[in-house]
C-alpha cells in the first residue's frame, strides 16, 4: 500500500517531543535518559545545531564490546555524525525506504537546517497499520452498503 501521507502529518499526530543530550555528557547520563524516557536514541545537539544521534546500538558496538566505561566516555566520542535526516514533504514511504536502505531505526526531521521532529521505524510501521486498518473498514462499509465515513 503506497502512501504519499507527509511525514509532517505523523509529527502532527505524534507530536513534536524531543529528547537531546549535549555531545559534552557522559554515555551514562545518555543511557539513563534513554531509560528513564524508554526511548532508543537521542539527538546530539549543540544549541540548536544537530552534532548527530546517540542510539542504542552506539552503546552495545562502542562502548560494551569496545571494554569502554560509560562514566568514562563522552557521547561526541562515539555518536553517529553522519546523519540521515527527511524533510516535513517526505512522504511516510520515503521515510521508510531512507531507513532501511540506511540501515538506519531513528530518522530526525529537519526544516531549514533545524531539527522538528524524531520519528522511529516503529512509529512508521504503527501509522502504516493503522492506515491499512481504515482502508480495510472503508472497504468493508463500502461492500455491505454503508457509506463510507
Amino acid at each position: 500500500m503506497k502512501s504519499s501521507v507527509p511525514i509532517s502529518a505523523l509529527l502532527h499526530h505524534k507530536g513534536t517531543a524531543l529528547w537531546s543530550i549535549a555531545p559534552e555528557a557522559t554515555v551514562f547520563e545518555a543511557i539513563k535518559l534513554m531509560a528513564d524516557r524508554n526511548i532508543g536514541s537521542l539527538l546530539v545537539m549543540s544549541g540548536d545545531k544537530l552534532m548527530g544521534l546517540f542510539t542504542e546500538r552506539d552503546y552495545t558496538r562502542k562502548i560494551a564490546l569496545q571494554g569502554k566505561t560509560s562514566k568514562a566516555t563522552k557521547v561526541r566520542e562515539i555518536l553517529s555524525s553522519q546523519v540521515i535526516s527527511a524533510t516535513p514533504d517526505h512522504t511516510i514511504e520515503e521515510c521508510m525506504k531512507l531507513m532501511t536502505e540506511n540501515r538506519v531505526r531513528h530518522l530526525p526531521v529537519l526544516e531549514d537546517g533545524k531539527v522538528i521532529g524524531l520519528v522511529s521505524i516503529g512509529d512508521l510501521v504503527n501509522w502504516t497499520i493503522s492506515a491499512q486498518d481504515a482502508a480495510i473498514d472503508q472497504m468493508q462499509q463500502y461492500i455491505a452498503g454503508g457509506v463510507p465515513g
